[in-house]
């Protein structure tokens, strides 16, 4: 696994990302971002994974899209990722878009090494996720979620209930006691996600757990 550094390498608060290819272009303006909505100081690893798909999905389902199939090799980028996380006079923060996103919250019901999760655009309609989140609580105690209000006006009749999905999803962990929030943003899947991602990151940074909750949500 191959990692990219910015930010503040000294920095007592570490934001982990993992990303692909398709991504790397526009990391660095995703860390601008994220600076320009917090005064925190950072480092912020971004954790470059072979193939999407597999590396990211936590159990094998069939292609919802195109003929790629998941093959659920979460746990392997789990391990990698959990090396990173050595120092323990550091706070650990983990987050991403789309597949990350969801990779994320998965992550976070595996270890309470993450004090965060910054999700953007999950793909909670991954088959068979939201009841795995009913079945397994989450040990983040902050969780950011967010959704394009068009993401759900899709023909694919998997991805079309993203909608329904991350609303169940946060419904769950405000039933969990989990400091969250679900935020909507302007257009589809496929705009903005540095910009989204950063939004996420700051959010959680702006907001961990200071013994008050956040229960807003619109258009629940």
């Amino acid at each position: 696994m191959i990692t990219y550094e910015y930010g503040n390498p000294e920095a007592d608060t570490v934001l982990i990302q993992p990303t692909g290819e398709h991504e790397m272009a526009s990391l660095e303006n995703e860390v601008r971002e994220i600076e320009k909505r917090t005064s925190k100081e950072f480092r912020f690893i971004a954790t470059k994974v072979e193939n999407w798909n597999d590396d990211l999905s936590p159990w094998k389902a069939p292609a919802v899209f195109k003929t790629e199939d998941f093959c659920g090799g979460a746990s392997k980028t789990l391990e990698n990722i959990i090396a990173l996380c050595a120092d323990k006079n550091r706070k650990y923060y983990i987050g991403g878009y789309s597949l990350a996103g969801l990779f994320a919250l998965w992550a976070a019901c595996q270890t309470d090494i993450f004090s965060g999760v910054a999700a953007a655009s999950p793909s909670v309609w991954f088959p068979g996720f939201i009841d795995y989140m009913k079945t397994y609580k989450m040990k983040s105690q902050n969780v950011y979620l967010s959704l394009g209000d068009r993401e759900e006006k899709t023909r694919n009749p998997v991805m079309a209930q993203i909608g329904n999905c991350i609303k169940e999803e946060y419904r769950c962990l405000l039933e969990n006691g989990i400091n969250c929030i679900l935020e909507w943003n302007k257009g589809n899947h496929f705009k903005e996600a540095d910009i989204r991602t950063a939004k996420a990151f700051a959010w959680i940074l702006n907001n961990d757990s200071s013994g008050e909750r956040t229960t807003r949500l619109s258009n629940l």
